[in-house]
């Protein structure tokens, strides 16, 4: 008995202790998954990340990601659809069940955790040729001998592995700017082993939370959403890090700051950080390693910048030099200081006028202590020998916040608005006077130019006001357009202008001087200013680039002169009390731009002194009150604002000349706009068809200037064209959409967001429609898209008399079989003479440029027909297979550039059959040969075409059916002007050149002046020489203008040049081989006795490289790489040598002490 029960007590305890062990096996589990979904959660956050990064990356700079970028981001995909599954079957599984997943769980969370470890990625996402750098800055000569041993050292700091933090610190105006931006560009430029190079310029208004933001869009990193500073601060940091040999400038650094709390990680193999500051205690706080003083120029170097500046026009006496010597000691050595005066004294040559400038500077009123102050006591002198018209016009420029990129357009518009610029004239006599004030200022160091590249390539600019208006409003509404395939390289927007901060504090200090304003602009102010600020005697009050939220009911500021208020920018400022306005009744110029408000206060309603209401980009906008009061306004703009309705009241504004409403809510414009007769700007949503104008409605409006919109239909729009020329309008954009509901824009306003006289013909029959087409005599520009009853671009220019026409682009017409056809009549044709760039768009039946008809084809296209083409292009075209003849080439004689992308079918450019083509481009060189001739050819450009096998069948034909080298590219044998030639991912490119092709290929090239290969794998040699013709190859003259020549991931070739091809390289001044991993030799010299003009032999086996331009020498990742030539290298023009990670290699015999720069590598 005593043993049953024993027994008993003992299977209790087992069957206790298996269920304790499956409880505490399920709670464990729950751990488990619970581990699973943080780790997959930092997986997402990792991978929105690396998507947000990638997507500027490749957006904006042009840059490609790693494969193993690709693989990883399809294995993360793959990975969360296995957790998310599991977590769902989990749902209904017992207990038991859940205890059998713990092995895979645990399995989960492992390679979850490894896919967060990979996805670190330090060698970075991109692929590591197309380094992460900006554009070089514009900067001035720097002056001075200290100068340029401050460059010198701060260099060596740089490119000293064990110097992390550098400090630059000297007064305002003594050139450390100018320096660093110097040494910016020098990075850019140079071969180093510095792959990103980023700059920023701080304010006194500095905050963390901006700087955050900025180092956020340098980088690429998207951190608008998250609320928290520390994880802002982790997620910039994560980004750097993983940028390996990164140098950050940070410009006009006032206070210190702790860099991990922006997330700003300064590491040994990572980023580098060099700034500048007026203190040396900013930059021992700072905790610079090693920290540099900039000194004012000494004497004579003021006196040679001085005589340098002043201009080869103005002569000088001996009696006024030494006038002139003082006055340019009076700028205290301060570089600024003496441009500014120098500039300002051009063509002074009265002694009388040198002692009247230097008694001005010696006694001016203003007394200040430290030196700072001689600057703006110099610039002051500036600023008082303006007229008072352009003192005040400059006066404006000091509203914007320090260091601010002010739009040029912008300021003329606020010109006019203030009354500072006649407002009775003409849009364009307005802004021409506006261009002459602020060149006044340019000319007196006043405001400095900040040019504004995409791609490093400037527009022409634009030829009358109106179009400069038109750029100046829709960029500043637009600020995110959509990326355009063929917008590369245009300017974007017009000029901006940007003012030193010491001109800036010398504007605020005339200012609180001579003036009633208050300016806080910049400041990161969060409230409005207290009432006490608003003094009953303020006339201009600047808010603008704050973060005000709110202005409260019980501020009621009593200002009765205030003449103008800005509080643009303000994005988060949401709600204005309508008691705000009432006592501001002298109020002018009212500018709530770029705000978060909804409603419009009623009280401005009331404000019948308003000349220029500005609401351009309140997005959220909705409602307003009655504008029936405000007779005397001129300018009212609501673009991209979210209003429905037209204005209560607008056609009571009977003085209104500037209307904008780009706006694509609103419904209808109804009649109001008929009645506003002195209207010279109007601008309405073309996109939009919601708003279809009528030409009633516009035709009395017989001031216009500027005028764009969608017209009604074909029967309005042929009634506006016909009425139009008689009003003289300068620029203009007229849309015509057949279809009713509200269409997307798939075009970006003309790619350049520019007015000029443009036509956009959207959804309409032109050929089989019972109304035929009527185009301006004047217009520019023309897009047609979605019309697919056209089959040529003949059937569109039935006016034959269009003869001003510079731009034609065709999208989306699938009727398109042809460009032209000598079938059609010639005025078709000759109307487009003056023709500059036509693009072609996803065209699904296109299959030929120009359909030639035998019976005409001999005189066609008539002569002077594309004479004065420059730009074709063509993209998404699926069934082209051949562009274009010799005998069409022959027609395009100032064809510059060729592009064609993701044309699946594409074959062969210049296509040349097997008829003997005897034309001015194309002639008989022997079975089946032609010679391609073009002059004026700078760049071809093709991507995505997957079937292309040959640019041109002439030349090369006999030689090669596929591309194999650059003579297969360059059978256009006069193409003199091409200067730079760029080769990537060509898989058949064997040899650069080969000297048994005809010399016209080499001798075309005479002005090449940069070769860059990439990603070749099968080339193997650049010169393939044929021993019959070696001695005369390369031909003289080829290569002559040669200055860089670059290499990167051509796996197989093993040795780079021969000196006898380096002879001809007389100019060459960079060579740059980096990742070719069989590269052994890079100056090539075999057993033959070779003597050249830079190799000659001196002993047995020994020869002397000479070379006197070549100047930088930069290679890396050479892991076979032994020798750089196995003979005496003589080259006294070499300063940069950069070598790393090349472990065989061994420096050659020379006289050019290279060794301690190799060293420091």
């Amino acid at each position: 008995m005593a043993t049953s029960i024993i027994e008993g007590l003992v299977k209790l305890s087992e069957t206790y202790s298996l269920m304790l062990d499956l409880l505490c096996g399920f709670n464990s589990f729950n751990d488990n998954v619970q581990g699973l979904e943080m780790k997959l959660e930092e997986l997402c956050s990792l991978e929105y990340d690396i998507n947000k990064e990638l997507e500027f990356a490749e957006l904006q700079q042009g840059k490609k990601r790693k494969r193993e970028v690709e693989n990883w981001l399809r294995n993360v995909q793959r990975k969360k659809i296995e957790v998310h599954g599991i977590v769902r079957a989990l749902r209904d599984a017992g207990v038991l069940r859940h205890i059998k997943l713990t092995i895979q769980v645990k399995k989960l969370t492992e390679q979850v955790t490894d896919l967060v470890e990979r996805g670190r990625f330090p060698k970075g996402l991109l692929g590591c040729a197309q380094e992460s750098r900006e554009y070089t800055l514009l900067t001035t000569k720097l002056a001075g001998a200290m100068f340029q041993k401050n460059v010198s050292k701060i260099w060596d700091w740089l490119m000293n592995d064990g110097v992390l933090m550098i400090g630059v610190y000297g007064m305002g105006g003594v050139g450390k700017t100018s320096m660093l931006m110097y040494i910016h560009n020098m990075l850019l430029k140079s071969a180093t082993n510095i792959d990103n190079v980023f700059w920023l310029s701080l304010s006194q208004s500095f905050s963390i939370h901006k700087l955050q933001f900025d180092v956020a869009k340098i980088v690429g990193l998207d951190i608008s959403e998250e609320n928290d500073e520390k994880k802002r601060a982790a997620r910039l940091s994560w980004s750097l890090m993983r940028r390996k040999r990164c140098v950050l400038f940070l410009d006009d650094v006032w206070n210190h700051f702790p860099l991990e709390k922006v997330g700003i990680p300064v590491t040994a193999d990572g980023l580098k950080l060099i700034l500048t500051s007026r203190s040396l205690d900013v930059c021992r706080r700072m905790n610079c390693q090693n920290i540099v003083k900039v000194e004012p120029l000494s004497k004579e170097e003021a006196w040679t910048l001085f005589v340098d500046n002043l201009g080869q026009h103005t002569a000088l006496s001996p009696e006024v030099t030494k006038v002139a010597r003082s006055v340019a000691k009076e700028c205290a050595g301060l570089p600024l200081a003496v441009i500014t005066m120098a500039r300002s004294m051009r063509g002074v040559e009265e002694i009388c006028e040198w002692r009247h400038a230097l008694e001005e500077l010696r006694n001016t009123e203003i007394r200040m202590e430290e030196m700072e102050m001689e600057v703006l006591r110099v610039l002051k002198f500036s600023y008082d020998h303006l007229n008072n018209m352009v003192q005040q016009c400059f006066l404006c420029c000091a509203l914007y916040p320090e260091g601010f990129d002010i739009d040029r357009d912008e300021l003329i518009e606020s010109f006019v608005d203030e009354g500072l610029v006649n407002g009775m004239k003409s849009l364009e006599a307005m802004f021409d006077e506006g261009h002459t004030i602020l060149n006044k200022l340019e000319n007196s160091c006043l405001l400095g130019k900040v040019e504004n590249y995409v791609g490093g390539k400037k527009c022409m600019g634009l030829q009358d006001a109106s179009s400069h208006i038109a750029i100046s409003m829709m960029k500043r509404g637009c600020q995110c357009v959509a990326p355009v395939d063929n917008v590369e390289g245009y300017y974007m927007g017009s000029q901006k202008l940007k003012m030193h901060d010491l001109v800036r504090a010398m504007a605020i200090n005339v200012i609180k001087v001579n003036h009633h304003f208050m300016v806080k602009a910049g400041l990161q102010l969060t409230e409005i200013p207290d009432e006490k600020e608003w003094t009953d005697d303020l006339e201009k009050v600047s808010l603008m680039c704050n973060w005000i939220h709110e202005i409260p009911t019980d501020i009621s500021p009593r200002c009765p002169k205030l003449r103008t208020l800005i509080l643009k920018h303000n994005e988060s400022l949401t709600c204005i009390s309508d008691s705000f306005f009432v006592q501001m009744s002298a109020l002018q110029v009212l500018d709530l731009s770029f705000t978060d408000i909804e409603v419009l206060p009623n009280s401005v309603a009331d404000l019948n002194t308003l000349t220029a209401l500005l609401l351009t980009s309140c997005k959220r906008l909705k409602h307003m009150p009655s504008l029936a009061k405000l007779q005397a306004l001129v300018r009212l703009d609501l673009s991209f604002t979210a209003i429905t309705e037209i204005p209560q009241g607008l056609k009571m504004l009977v003085n209104l000349k500037w209307l904008n409403l780009y706006a694509k809510n609103l419904v209808s414009t109804g009649k109001e706009i008929a009645k506003l007769t002195h209207l010279q700007f109007l601008i309405l949503h073309w996109w939009s068809r919601k708003i279809k104008v009528k030409v009633e409605h516009v035709s009395c409006l017989r001031k216009l200037e500027t005028f764009a919109a969608n017209l009604y239909n074909m029967h309005h729009f042929n009634a506006y064209v016909k009425i139009m020329h008689k009003y003289g309008l300068r620029s203009y954009l007229l849309q015509l959409d057949t279809e009713e509901s509200l269409g997307r824009p798939t075009w970006c306003f003309f790619a350049e967001v520019c007015l000029s006289k443009d036509v956009i013909i959207s959804n309409c029959k032109i050929r089989t429609g019972e109304i035929p087409l009527m185009l301006p005599l004047d217009i520019q520009r023309l897009k047609i898209e979605k019309c697919h009853d056209i089959r040529s671009l003949c059937d569109v220019l039935s006016l034959k008399n269009s003869t001003s026409l510079k731009r034609a682009e065709i999208a989306d017409c699938d009727g398109q079989e042809y460009l032209f056809s000598s079938s059609c009549s010639s005025p078709c044709c000759t109307s487009v003479h003056n023709l500059e760039s036509i693009e072609l768009c996803s065209l699904k039946n296109l299959y030929i440029l120009c359909k030639e008809n035998e019976a005409v084809a001999q005189t066609f296209p008539p002569r002077g027909a594309f004479t004065n083409l420059k730009y074709f292009c063509i993209y998404h075209c699926p069934i082209i297979k051949k562009l274009m003849t010799p005998g069409l080439l022959a027609y395009l004689q100032n064809l510059e550039e060729i592009t064609v992308h993701n044309c699946k079918s594409m074959e062969e450019i210049i296509s040349v059959d097997s008829v003997d083509y005897e034309c001015s481009c194309g002639r008989k060189s022997g079975r089946n040969a032609v010679i391609i001739t073009h002059s004026k050819l700078v760049s071809l450009s093709l991507k995505h075409l997957p079937e292309l096998m040959s640019i041109c069948r002439g030349l090369m034909e006999a030689v090669c059916d596929d591309i194999r080298s650059l003579c297969d590219v360059l059978s256009l044998k006069n193409s003199t002007s091409l200067k730079r030639a760029e080769i990537a991912d060509c898989d058949g490119q064997e040899y650069l050149f080969s000297s048994s092709c005809s010399s016209p290929c080499c001798t075309s090239v005479h002005n090449l002046e940069s070769i860059e290969l990439c990603s070749l794998k099968n080339l193997y040699i650049l010169c393939k020489e044929n021993e019959a013709v070696a001695q005369t190859f390369p031909p003289r003259g080829a290569f002559t203008n040669l200055k860089y020549f670059c290499i990167y991931h051509c796996p197989i070739i093993k040795k780079l040049m021969t000196p006898g091809l380096l002879a001809y390289l007389q100019n060459l001044e960079e060579i740059t081989v980096h990742n070719c991993k069989s590269m052994e030799e890079i100056i090539s010299v075999d057993s033959v006795d070779y003597e050249c003009s830079c190799g000659r032999k001196s002993g047995r086996n020994a020869v002397i490289i000479t070379h006197s331009k070549l100047v930088s020498l930069s290679l890396k990742h050479l892991p076979e790489l032994m020798s750089i030539c196995r003979g005496l290298m003589v080259c006294e023009s070499l300063q940069n040598f950069r070598i790393f990670k090349c472990p065989k290699l061994r420096l050659p015999e020379t006289t050019t002490p290279v060794q301690t720069l190799y060293d420091s590598f």
